[in-house]
């Protein structure tokens, strides 16, 4: 929502985009949500096919939550033919078609077919029917694909606006670039493995002087797990730093109750240039 008086700035998208049919739909609260659904999928174009109570209706718009442009674009049609006459192509949703030879598609499926239809400049439209019912046989038979959601068989009950999201949301994740897997670093990055190895090091240092490592046959075995416990995530620069401070309140504590200091870390050795030649 932007709270702005006419709700969000949407405009249809160049070209074609799939336009979104609603067959009867029932409750002007239903339309409203589909085209909230529309708008968070990129989807604008709505035409409604006979609605039961009419149309405009002011409720549609208190539920649209700032999807009014869409709502005020949609066009009204006393039949499905009327509604699809312009089309080139026309999806149908159906949760169990049956006595049909036809394509059926996945929500994921029909998003890309959506896409290729409209990169060539065609015209698509897809269905979506009453919210009791769902659409009829003589609605489906307008079209020449069907879309079902592959959802849970033993409770597959989607309201109007949950069908349109599904399927809004395909059609925005098949051009979507965002990377599916990142990790949220904000003002830090991920430590280099030199700054974890020096991190571990001292670690090492200071269980080394405080008894926790006394047991040799079994250190080798102990280093390695805190070694896999810091290597195994995207440990950041900051998180290291906080673990430095850690190591260090720790060791002045035992330090200060008389316990042994750590040793200092060995230095690097350098290579004379001239002699390396």
């Amino acid at each position: 929502m932007t709270g702005k008086e006419g709700g969000a700035a949407l405009t249809p998208p160049p070209g074609e985009s799939p336009i979104v049919v609603l067959v009867r739909p029932q409750m002007a609260q239903n339309i409203g949500t589909t085209a909230r659904a529309m708008a968070n999928g990129g989807l604008f174009h709505l035409r409604i096919v006979a609605p039961r109570d009419g149309w405009p209706q002011e409720v549609a718009w208190r539920a649209a939550s700032g999807a009014d442009r869409i709502l005020d674009a949609a066009t009204i049609h006393d039949t499905v033919d009327d509604a699809v006459a312009d089309c080139h192509r026309v999806f149908a949703t159906c949760p169990r078609p049956r006595h049909v030879i036809i394509p059926v598609r996945t929500a994921r499926s029909a998003a890309e077919d959506l896409r290729a239809i409209n990169a060539e400049g065609k015209r698509a439209a897809i269905l979506f029917g009453p919210e009791r019912a769902g659409l009829e046989n003589e609605d489906m038979a307008r079209a020449d694909t069907l879309v079902r959601y592959p959802l849970n068989p033993v409770h597959m009950s989607l309201n109007l606006a949950q069908a349109v999201m599904i399927l809004s949301y395909e059609w925005w994740m098949a051009a979507e670039s965002t990377p599916p897997r990142a990790l949220m670093t904000n003002e830090t990055r991920v430590a280099t493995k030199g700054e974890l190895e020096g991190f571990l090091g001292r670690l090492t240092r200071e269980l080394d002087a405080c008894g926790f490592l006394d047991n040799m046959p079994k250190r080798p075995g102990m280093v390695r797990n805190l070694r896999h416990l810091f290597e195994r995530g995207e440990v950041t620069e900051q998180e290291l730093r906080t673990l430095h401070g850690v190591v260090t309140e720790l060791a002045r504590g035992r330090v200060a109750r008389g316990g042994p200091a750590a040793p200092e870390p060995a230095p690097v050795p350098t290579v004379d240039p001239q002699i390396d030649g």
